[in-house]
C-alpha cells in the first residue's frame, strides 16, 4: 500500500509547486508586474488624471456594463440552451451543439465583420430595424450583441456537463412529493447549477470586458458614446503613450480583478450554504 502510493505519475509536492510557481509566473504574475510598474511611473496625480478623464470613465461604464448585462443575458439562455441539448433528443441536435462552439473557433476580426454586416442600417437584419427605429450596428447595442455572440459557449459548455450528471431520479421524486415544476426548479435543480452558472458568467464576463477584435467592427468607436476601454488603450500604444496605456490597463485589471473576487466569493458561499464546498 504504502509502495503503490509512492509510486506517484507526478514528481513530489515541493518539485510540483516550484515548477508551478515558475509558470505562473512567467506567465501571469511578471506581465502583471510589468504593467503596475509601468504604471507607476507617471505618479499618482498623473496616474489619476489619465484613468479619470472623462472619455475614460465613459469606456469603463460602457466595457464593464455591457459585459455584465451580456454575461446575464448568457446565463439565461445559455442555461436554456444546455437543458435542450441535453435533456431532449431532436433532429439537429450535433448540428446545434457544434454551433455552440463557433464563437471559440472563429477568428474575433471575421465575426465583427460578420456582425456588422448583418446589423448595419442596409444588412441582412439591420434593414428591417431602421424602420422601427432600433439601430444596433454603431451603437452601445451592437456592442451587447457582439459580447453576447462571444460569451455564450462559456456558460453553456461549464452548465452542460454538470446537467449530464444531474439524476432525473431527483427531479421525479420532488414531483412525487407535490412540488410543480417551478418549485422543483428552484429547490432542487438550481442549487446544484448555480456554481456551475456562477462559473459560466465570470467567464463569459472576463472574456467579453477585454474583448477588442469583434466589437471594434460594430461599435462605431464614437467617444464618450460607444468607445470600449481596450481601443482607448490601443490609441494610447499607438501614440507611443506607453504609461497612459500601462496606466488604463492597471485600472481595467484592478476592476476586473474586484469583480471576479466576488464572483468567486459568491460562489464559495453558495457551495458551503448548499453544502457543496470541498
Amino acid at each position: 500500500m504504502s509502495s503503490a502510493a509512492s509510486r506517484r505519475i507526478f514528481p513530489g509536492f515541493n518539485l510540483s509547486l516550484g515548477y508551478t510557481l515558475v509558470y505562473l509566473s512567467l506567465i501571469v504574475l511578471i506581465p502583471l508586474a510589468a504593467v503596475a510598474f509601468k504604471a507607476g511611473t507617471l505618479g499618482w496625480q498623473s496616474f489619476w488624471d489619465v484613468v479619470s478623464a472623462p472619455n475614460v470613465v465613459a469606456s469603463y461604464k460602457l466595457s464593464f456594463g455591457t459585459a455584465l448585462l451580456a454575461g446575464l443575458i448568457n446565463l439565461v439562455f445559455g442555461l436554456m440552451l444546455a437543458w435542450v441539448l441535453v435533456r431532449y433528443t431532436f433532429v439537429g441536435k450535433r448540428f446545434i451543439d457544434a454551433l455552440v462552439d463557433l464563437p471559440f473557433a472563429l477568428p474575433t476580426a471575421v465575426t465583427g465583420i460578420a456582425l456588422t454586416a448583418l446589423y448595419s442600417p442596409n444588412g441582412w437584419i439591420g434593414q428591417y430595424l431602421e424602420p422601427l427605429g432600433i439601430r444596433v450596428a454603431f451603437t452601445p447595442l451592437g456592442i451587447l450583441v457582439a459580447l453576447v455572440f462571444i460569451g455564450l459557449p462559456f456558460v453553456v459548455r461549464t452548465v452542460q456537463p454538470v446537467l449530464e450528471d444531474l439524476e432525473t431520479e431527483l427531479e421525479e421524486a420532488s414531483a412525487s412529493l407535490g412540488a410543480n415544476r417551478w418549485q422543483t426548479f428552484r429547490h432542487v435543480v438550481l442549487p446544484i447549477l448555480f456554481p456551475a452558472l456562477l462559473t459560466g458568467f465570470a467567464l463569459a464576463f472576463a472574456r467579453a470586458v477585454g474583448e477588442y477584435g469583434s466589437v471594434i467592427f460594430i461599435a462605431g468607436n464614437i467617444p464618450m458614446v460607444s468607445e470600449i476601454t481596450p481601443l482607448l488603450i490601443i490609441t494610447k500604444l499607438e501614440q507611443y503613450d506607453y504609461a497612459g496605456a500601462t496606466a488604463i490597463a492597471a485600472s481595467m485589471l484592478i476592476i476586473s480583478l474586484l469583480m471576479l473576487l466576488a464572483i468567486n466569493g459568491l460562489q464559495a458561499w453558495t457551495a458551503k450554504r448548499t453544502g457543496r464546498g470541498g
